[in-house]
Protein backbone atom coordinates (compact mmCIF):
# COMPACT_ATOMS: atom_id res chain seq x y z
CA UNK A 1 0.00 0.00 0.00
CA UNK A 2 2.88 2.60 0.98
CA UNK A 3 4.57 1.61 -2.61
CA UNK A 4 1.14 2.69 -4.73
CA UNK A 5 0.70 6.42 -2.15
CA UNK A 6 4.66 6.61 -3.19
CA UNK A 7 3.83 5.69 -6.83
CA UNK A 8 0.28 8.26 -6.64
CA UNK A 9 2.33 11.25 -5.01
CA UNK A 10 5.52 10.44 -7.94
CA UNK A 11 2.88 11.17 -10.30
CA UNK A 12 0.80 14.43 -8.83
CA UNK A 13 4.51 16.08 -8.63
CA UNK A 14 5.34 14.35 -12.50
CA UNK A 15 2.12 15.77 -14.06
CA UNK A 16 0.08 18.10 -11.50
CA UNK A 17 3.19 20.37 -10.40
CA UNK A 18 4.06 21.27 -13.80
CA UNK A 19 0.74 21.62 -14.85
CA UNK A 20 0.02 24.34 -12.28
CA UNK A 21 3.06 25.91 -12.99
CA UNK A 22 2.22 26.26 -16.31
CA UNK A 23 -1.80 27.84 -15.71
CA UNK A 24 -0.29 30.24 -13.14
CA UNK A 25 2.48 31.73 -15.85
CA UNK A 26 -0.77 31.68 -18.27
CA UNK A 27 -2.94 33.67 -15.25
CA UNK A 28 0.41 35.87 -15.40
CA UNK A 29 0.55 36.37 -18.95
CA UNK A 30 -2.91 36.94 -19.85
CA UNK A 31 -3.24 39.55 -16.81
CA UNK A 32 -0.21 41.27 -18.14
CA UNK A 33 -1.84 41.72 -21.60
CA UNK A 34 -4.89 42.67 -20.55
CA UNK A 35 -3.97 45.85 -18.65
CA UNK A 36 -5.32 49.00 -19.40
CA UNK A 37 -4.13 52.42 -20.91
CA UNK A 38 -2.74 54.41 -18.07
CA UNK A 39 -1.92 57.97 -18.41
CA UNK A 40 1.70 56.57 -18.78
CA UNK A 41 3.17 53.83 -20.02
CA UNK A 42 4.52 51.60 -17.01
CA UNK A 43 6.99 49.62 -17.59
CA UNK A 44 7.65 46.44 -15.88
CA UNK A 45 3.96 47.18 -14.53
CA UNK A 46 2.13 43.79 -12.51
CA UNK A 47 -0.98 43.69 -11.22
CA UNK A 48 -2.38 40.02 -10.86
CA UNK A 49 -5.85 38.69 -11.18
CA UNK A 50 -8.79 39.08 -9.76
CA UNK A 51 -8.54 42.96 -10.33
CA UNK A 52 -10.72 46.12 -10.74
CA UNK A 53 -8.78 49.34 -12.42
CA UNK A 54 -11.51 52.38 -12.53
CA UNK A 55 -10.45 55.11 -14.91
CA UNK A 56 -6.59 54.40 -15.69
CA UNK A 57 -6.44 57.39 -17.39
CA UNK A 58 -5.59 59.54 -14.33
CA UNK A 59 -3.04 56.98 -13.19
CA UNK A 60 0.75 57.37 -13.52
CA UNK A 61 2.36 54.17 -12.78
CA UNK A 62 6.29 53.95 -12.36
CA UNK A 63 8.53 51.16 -13.01
CA UNK A 64 9.10 47.82 -11.31
CA UNK A 65 5.50 47.93 -9.72
CA UNK A 66 3.75 44.69 -8.88
CA UNK A 67 0.55 44.05 -7.04
CA UNK A 68 -0.49 40.98 -5.74
CA UNK A 69 -4.30 39.43 -6.40
CA UNK A 70 -7.46 40.81 -5.35
CA UNK A 71 -6.70 44.28 -5.37
CA UNK A 72 -8.23 47.92 -6.38
CA UNK A 73 -6.54 50.92 -7.96
CA UNK A 74 -9.41 53.33 -8.40
CA UNK A 75 -10.08 57.45 -9.35
CA UNK A 76 -13.58 58.64 -9.06
CA UNK A 77 -14.75 61.28 -11.89
CA UNK A 78 -17.85 61.82 -11.33
CA UNK A 79 -19.83 61.03 -8.08
CA UNK A 80 -22.72 59.40 -8.09
CA UNK A 81 -22.26 57.23 -10.90
CA UNK A 82 -26.03 55.82 -10.24
CA UNK A 83 -27.93 57.54 -12.61
CA UNK A 84 -31.22 55.71 -11.11
CA UNK A 85 -30.27 57.18 -7.64
CA UNK A 86 -29.56 60.70 -8.79
CA UNK A 87 -33.04 60.89 -10.10
CA UNK A 88 -34.80 59.70 -7.42
CA UNK A 89 -33.15 61.38 -4.43
CA UNK A 90 -32.87 64.41 -6.85
CA UNK A 91 -28.69 64.54 -6.36
CA UNK A 92 -25.88 67.22 -7.21
CA UNK A 93 -23.32 65.14 -9.28
CA UNK A 94 -20.22 66.03 -8.66
CA UNK A 95 -17.42 65.97 -11.07
CA UNK A 96 -13.41 65.70 -9.85
CA UNK A 97 -10.13 65.42 -11.67
CA UNK A 98 -8.53 62.90 -9.32
CA UNK A 99 -5.02 61.86 -9.55
CA UNK A 100 -3.38 58.42 -8.79
CA UNK A 101 0.88 58.25 -8.54
CA UNK A 102 2.18 55.30 -8.02
CA UNK A 103 6.28 55.63 -7.58
CA UNK A 104 9.18 53.14 -8.98
CA UNK A 105 9.76 49.65 -7.20
CA UNK A 106 6.06 49.56 -5.29
CA UNK A 107 4.94 46.34 -3.90
CA UNK A 108 1.53 45.20 -2.54
CA UNK A 109 0.88 41.09 -1.61
CA UNK A 110 -2.68 41.57 -2.03
CA UNK A 111 -6.01 43.40 -1.03
CA UNK A 112 -4.58 46.78 -1.89
CA UNK A 113 -7.31 49.20 -2.16
CA UNK A 114 -6.06 52.90 -3.54
CA UNK A 115 -9.09 55.21 -4.19
CA UNK A 116 -8.44 58.72 -5.09
CA UNK A 117 -11.08 61.26 -5.48
CA UNK A 118 -8.43 64.19 -5.36
CA UNK A 119 -4.81 63.17 -5.56
CA UNK A 120 -2.92 60.19 -3.98
CA UNK A 121 0.73 59.93 -4.25
CA UNK A 122 2.56 56.92 -3.52
CA UNK A 123 6.23 57.31 -3.76
CA UNK A 124 9.06 55.40 -4.55
CA UNK A 125 10.00 51.62 -3.07
CA UNK A 126 6.57 51.30 -0.55
CA UNK A 127 5.69 48.16 0.50
CA UNK A 128 2.35 47.29 1.77
CA UNK A 129 1.08 44.02 3.18
CA UNK A 130 -2.27 42.80 2.23
CA UNK A 131 -5.51 44.22 2.69
CA UNK A 132 -4.66 47.65 2.89
CA UNK A 133 -7.10 50.54 2.49
CA UNK A 134 -6.00 54.40 1.01
CA UNK A 135 -8.90 57.17 -0.10
CA UNK A 136 -8.49 60.74 -0.06
CA UNK A 137 -12.49 60.89 0.98
CA UNK A 138 -15.44 59.97 2.78
CA UNK A 139 -19.27 58.95 1.99
CA UNK A 140 -21.20 61.82 3.94
CA UNK A 141 -23.21 61.04 6.33
CA UNK A 142 -25.40 64.28 7.19
CA UNK A 143 -28.48 62.67 6.09
CA UNK A 144 -30.17 59.35 8.33
CA UNK A 145 -32.84 59.06 5.11
CA UNK A 146 -30.44 58.68 2.99
CA UNK A 147 -28.08 55.59 2.11
CA UNK A 148 -25.00 56.61 3.22
CA UNK A 149 -23.58 55.06 -0.36
CA UNK A 150 -25.45 58.00 -2.09
CA UNK A 151 -24.62 60.85 0.04
CA UNK A 152 -22.04 63.59 -0.94
CA UNK A 153 -18.57 62.71 -1.01
CA UNK A 154 -16.87 64.80 1.98
CA UNK A 155 -13.84 65.49 3.89
CA UNK A 156 -11.69 65.09 0.62
CA UNK A 157 -7.88 65.93 1.09
CA UNK A 158 -4.81 64.68 -0.84
CA UNK A 159 -2.48 61.59 1.24
CA UNK A 160 1.13 61.19 0.27
CA UNK A 161 2.89 57.61 1.38
CA UNK A 162 6.79 58.78 1.61
CA UNK A 163 9.49 56.97 -0.01
CA UNK A 164 10.27 53.50 1.50
CA UNK A 165 7.87 52.95 4.16
CA UNK A 166 6.72 49.77 5.50
CA UNK A 167 2.35 49.61 5.47
CA UNK A 168 1.59 46.41 7.61
CA UNK A 169 -1.34 43.97 7.29
CA UNK A 170 -5.11 45.40 7.20
CA UNK A 171 -4.18 48.79 7.73
CA UNK A 172 -6.65 52.06 6.90
CA UNK A 173 -5.22 55.37 5.79
CA UNK A 174 -7.99 58.28 5.80
CA UNK A 175 -7.95 61.42 3.59
CA UNK A 176 -5.12 64.51 4.36
CA UNK A 177 -2.68 61.91 5.50
CA UNK A 178 1.20 62.38 5.13
CA UNK A 179 3.12 59.23 5.86
CA UNK A 180 6.78 60.47 5.66
CA UNK A 181 9.58 58.53 4.32
CA UNK A 182 10.68 54.88 5.91
CA UNK A 183 7.93 55.29 8.70
CA UNK A 184 6.18 51.85 9.26
CA UNK A 185 2.65 51.36 10.26
CA UNK A 186 1.99 48.63 12.00
CA UNK A 187 -0.79 46.32 11.17
CA UNK A 188 -4.62 46.72 11.99
CA UNK A 189 -3.91 50.40 12.52
CA UNK A 190 -6.14 53.38 10.90
CA UNK A 191 -3.91 56.36 10.43
CA UNK A 192 -5.71 59.31 10.45
CA UNK A 193 -3.35 62.39 11.47
CA UNK A 194 0.50 62.37 9.64
CA UNK A 195 2.91 60.29 10.96
CA UNK A 196 6.88 61.79 10.88
CA UNK A 197 9.47 60.36 8.66
CA UNK A 198 11.60 57.29 10.47
CA UNK A 199 9.14 56.32 12.59
CA UNK A 200 6.72 53.51 13.68
CA UNK A 201 3.03 54.03 14.55
CA UNK A 202 0.53 51.87 15.31
CA UNK A 203 -3.18 51.52 17.14
CA UNK A 204 -6.86 52.93 15.88
CA UNK A 205 -5.79 55.94 15.64
CA UNK A 206 -2.41 55.14 14.99
CA UNK A 207 -0.01 56.89 17.08
CA UNK A 208 3.64 57.08 17.33
CA UNK A 209 6.12 55.00 19.32
CA UNK A 210 9.45 54.73 18.21
CA UNK A 211 11.32 57.16 16.35
CA UNK A 212 14.85 56.48 14.69
CA UNK A 213 18.08 58.26 16.43
CA UNK A 214 20.20 59.10 13.63
CA UNK A 215 23.12 59.51 16.25
CA UNK A 216 23.08 56.40 17.18
CA UNK A 217 21.26 54.62 14.28
CA UNK A 218 18.64 53.12 16.59
CA UNK A 219 14.75 53.17 17.47
CA UNK A 220 14.45 54.81 20.35
CA UNK A 221 10.78 54.78 22.44
CA UNK A 222 8.74 57.61 22.74
CA UNK A 223 6.37 58.38 25.90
Amino acid sequence: MSGLKKLFRRLIEAILVPIGVRLLSLERAIAQRSLPAFANKPRNFRMDLPRTIDNPQNMRIGENVAIGPGSMLKTVRRFPGNVEMVRKFDLTVDQFEPELIIGDRVSATAGLQLSAIKRIVIEDDVMFASNVFVCDGLHGYGNTDMPYKYQRLCRIEPITIGKGSWIGQNVVILPGVTIGEMAIIGANSVVNRNVPARSIAVGSPARVIKTWDLDNNTWIGVR
